[in-house]
C-alpha cells in the first residue's frame, strides 16, 4: 500500500497530537539510493568587488571583497 504524504497539511493543533503505539505494520522499505560519495563543490572565487586598506596603529591590512561561484552579491565576503 503506497501512501501519498501531498494531502497532508504540515500544521497540526496539539489537540490532535497523541502517543505513537509501535506496530511493524507501519515500517516503511525503502531501497538505497544511489548517488555521488563525495557530495562536496569547490568554491572559487570569481569577482574582486572592491579593495581597501584598514590602517591599525602600526599596521596596515589589506581587505578585499570577494564574489563567490555560485552567489549573488549579497552573500560576497
Amino acid at each position: 500500500m503506497l501512501i501519498e504524504l501531498e494531502h497532508v497539511h504540515n500544521v497540526f493543533h496539539v489537540s490532535q497530537i497523541t502517543n505513537y503505539i509501535l506496530d511493524s505494520d507501519h515500517a516503511i522499505i525503502t531501497e538505497p539510493i544511489g548517488g555521488v560519495e563525495d557530495l562536496m563543490y569547490k568554491e572559487c572565487p570569481s569577482q574582486r568587488l572592491d579593495r581597501r586598506i584598514k590602517q591599525l596603529r602600526n599596521k596596515q591590512i589589506p581587505l578585499v571583497k570577494l564574489l563567490w561561484t555560485n552567489h549573488t552579491s549579497a552573500k560576497a565576503t
